[in-house]
């Protein structure tokens, strides 16, 4: 199941020039608050879909029979660029557990990359949803690889990726390797460069969100 939040036009297709938008792109306090905004509305739209149960209520005047999320998810997400959107889930799943995974691409001299993946902490994932935050789904391959270290730390009851903005390619991709995912996305750029990068994009979340880094 693919979810693609801004096909009926909404707050979101704003939020989303803006992210692309060069001339506005650069205030970086902007650019993380509008990925958080992406994640609040995915996480909406994903608490629609959760398994739920009846709890009863003590209100000041009475008790009354209403309806909870029956198991909390577990929110993770790839740092660093994933933390905004990361929040975004977060601020609306408050009761969740959380996990995190420290990938990134390692470039050689012609610009090509290798995932290294250096760092995984994740809660017991088993008998709970699981979402996994990504701003940008490109390839893929950091996503498959996150995951696939994730799901060492148990068998979720579902699956849900998250992502800002992904390319046609990515999305395939995940669907090949992980079919029983869903996948809510702001935007899909059809165009993938030989080089890895979704055109037309927005760059480098991580960049944006944070201060360009240092290569290694």
């Amino acid at each position: 199941m693919i979810t693609v939040l801004s096909h009926n036009f909404s707050l979101v297709n704003s939020w989303i020039n803006d992210l692309r938008n060069v001339d506005i792109q650069n205030d970086r306090l902007k650019f993380r608050r509008n990925m958080e905004r992406i994640g609040e509305i995915a996480a909406f739209e994903i608490s629609k879909t959760l398994e739920q149960k009846t709890v009863e209520i003590t209100t000041p005047l009475d008790k009354i029979l209403s309806q909870e999320i029956a198991v909390q998810p577990v929110i993770t997400t790839i740092l660093r660029a994933g933390v905004p959107l990361f929040q975004g889930l977060l601020n609306y799943f408050d009761k969740a557990d959380c996990g995190f995974v420290a990938a990134y691409r390692k470039h050689d001299a012609n610009d090509y990359f290798s995932i290294k993946q250096d760092y995984l902490t994740c809660p017991d994932l088993n008998g709970r949803p699981l979402i996994v935050a990504d701003p940008m789904l490109a390839t893929g391959a950091s996503l498959i690889e996150a995951i696939k270290d994730l799901l060492n730390h148990g068998k979720p009851t579902e699956l849900h990726i998250v992502a800002a903005i992904a390319s046609k390619i990515g999305v395939d991709t995940i669907q090949n390797a992980y079919p029983e995912a869903k996948i809510w996305v702001g935007v899909i750029d059809e165009k993938l460069t030989d080089k890895g990068y979704i055109s037309p994009g927005l760059g480098d979340a991580g960049d944006l969100s944070y201060g360009e880094k240092l290569q290694r």
